[in-house]
């Protein structure tokens, strides 16, 4: 029966599939002291489900195995990165502000693809009914992409997809740690697979490429620091004294992603690869500041960056701006000080101000 889903899982696309218990995480008591120390910023919904999070029986009700899928959306042009960064030995430089151009923004890969919410969730649905029938009748199962109340890297290293790295996120043998998870919650009771040991050792490059020193301890990540939090979750202004580590990421940052040397071996996902969006690699932020609403949910439809709206965007490519220093883009920062939306009018003042006198202590 497990290799029957494990194989239906692959012919729907996914890269790795394998299954543990529905036993509570063993990192329940390193989460709860995050959690309690407020490590967890603004997404009050952790802090919410919190109970569920470090037990699964709470989630689903007699449930007995957790299925783990990983989609990985590396590409050959990431791999033959990693490689060059390691010929070089630039191990020490932020991999994803190499050489930028003054006016591009960054976005996180796994972003640069169609919202993989979508993806991973219409076949997941696909693999939740193939799993109840396998089990009959009185088989109950729950689905989840990134969205339900689970330390789902937990039991990704506990299922063998991969191992927590020091910057706390999972990494794949195979795959390195461009990939995304997602899971079956069930009733249905299968053999589980081998967990995956650490494979870190002295290797520190993830914690060394953070430009905002978020990763604070190996395996200890602060998100009130972290730039993807920064970026993405915080709903508010960015703290000042972080906004010029922020470079030119607008959506997440991929530094302790990019550094880590296991990418190095990583293959190229099957699922994920014919869903690329190319215009989102490196798209001008000049031109992402004059998107009005129409604009930009045009421009972002079906994409993880519509989800944080247009004021977040705006909010994102003010700060980019300001840390490039160019000089023509004050007239575009200028308009967008009007903006009525109060948060894009004042990091685009804020862009202003740092243009205008690249001196001026923060």
């Amino acid at each position: 029966m497990k290799e029957k889903i494990r194989q239906r899982a692959l012919e729907l696309g996914f890269d790795d599939c394998r299954f543990t218990t529905a036993a509570a995480p063993t990192s329940a008591e390193r989460f709860q002291n995050w959690v309690a120390g407020k490590q967890h910023g603004e997404m009050a919904w952790i802090e919410r489900n919190a109970s569920k999070r470090i037990d699964p029986q709470k989630v689903l009700p007699g449930a007995r195995s957790i299925i783990m899928l990983a989609a990985n959306y590396g590409t050959r042009v990431e791999r033959r990165e990693s490689r060059a960064r390691d010929f070089t030995q630039r191990d020490d430089a932020h991999p994803s502000t190499l050489d930028p151009r003054p006016s591009t923004a960054l976005i996180a890969r796994y972003a640069r693809f169609d919202d993989y919410h979508e993806l991973l969730g219409g076949r997941l649905k696909q693999l939740t009914q193939f799993v109840n029938q396998l089990g009959g009748a009185e088989m109950h199962s729950l689905w989840y992409v990134d969205t339900g109340p689970l330390l789902e890297r937990d039991f990704a290293q506990r299922a063998g997809i991969g191992f927590i790295g020091k910057h706390t996120n999972v990494i794949s043998r195979r795959f390195g740690n461009w990939i995304l998870l997602a899971e079956i919650v069930t009733t249905l009771e299968l053999e589980p697979d081998m967990p995956e040991k650490n494979h870190c050792g002295n290797c520190t490059r993830c914690i060394d490429a953070c430009p905002t020193a978020a990763i604070t301890a190996p395996f200890q990540l602060d998100a009130r620091l972290c730039i993807s939090y920064l970026t993405i979750e915080l709903k508010g202004p960015i703290p000042v004294e972080l906004r010029p580590a922020i470079g030119h990421r607008i959506f997440g940052c991929d530094d302790c992603l990019a550094a880590c040397p296991w990418n190095r071996f990583a293959r190229e996902g099957q699922m994920m690869k014919k869903h690329a969006r190319p215009d989102l690699a490196a798209p001008d932020l000049v031109e992402l500041l004059q998107l009005d609403e129409a604009g930009f949910k045009s421009r972002f439809a079906g994409t993880p960056i519509l989800r944080m709206k247009r004021r977040g965007l705006l909010r994102n490519v003010c700060v980019a701006l300001g840390n490039t220093g160019d000089i023509s883009a004050l007239p575009a920062l200028s308009q967008a000080a009007k903006d009525s939306e109060p948060l894009i009018a004042e990091h685009a003042r804020w862009a202003i101000e740092r243009i205008s006198s690249p001196g001026k202590p923060l």
